[in-house]
């Protein structure tokens, strides 16, 4: 069964959510996972593919775009379909892809912003009532 974690943010900055799930892939890929990041559209898959690149001067994080490269270790995108990817699911969209269930870990990053936060808090219930495992992981930012 899926574990599910939720990291809660003291941000209402949509960038600094983008940013803590480069960090969470980095941190994954150094531990030998495969990373799928499932953004809400183009436009967000966009702007991450580019985030990943950059969202360190001391780190380098080798991705690749779903629709160029999907057996990549570490692949952003914002289809139906995370194709081979089974170890962690980043979710940056505002539901759960339908494929959610076929990954070991999820990882859902909210942040203080209600268009973020009032559907995160209904796939927690989701979640919950289906008997996922649940964590919720409190994390300050900075700014």
């Amino acid at each position: 069964m899926t574990r599910i974690d939720f990291y809660l943010l003291t941000s209402s900055e949509p960038q600094k959510r983008l940013e803590y799930a480069c960090r969470l892939a980095h941190k994954a890929w150094h531990k030998g996972h495969q990373i799928y990041l499932h953004c809400t559209d183009e436009e967000q898959t966009q702007a991450l593919d580019e985030l990943l690149w950059s969202f360190r001067a001391d780190a380098f994080l080798p991705h690749a775009r779903a629709t160029e490269q999907p057996e990549a270790k570490v692949v952003c995108g914002c289809g139906d379909d995370a194709g081979d990817h089974h170890d962690l699911l980043i979710n940056l969209a505002d539901e759960s892809p339908a494929f959610f269930s076929q990954f070991n870990r999820l990882a859902e990053i909210v942040i203080e912003l209600d268009p973020v936060r009032v559907p995160a808090r209904e796939r927690f219930r989701f979640y919950r009532e289906r008997g996922y495992p649940l964590q919720t992981h409190q994390l300050r930012t900075a700014g």
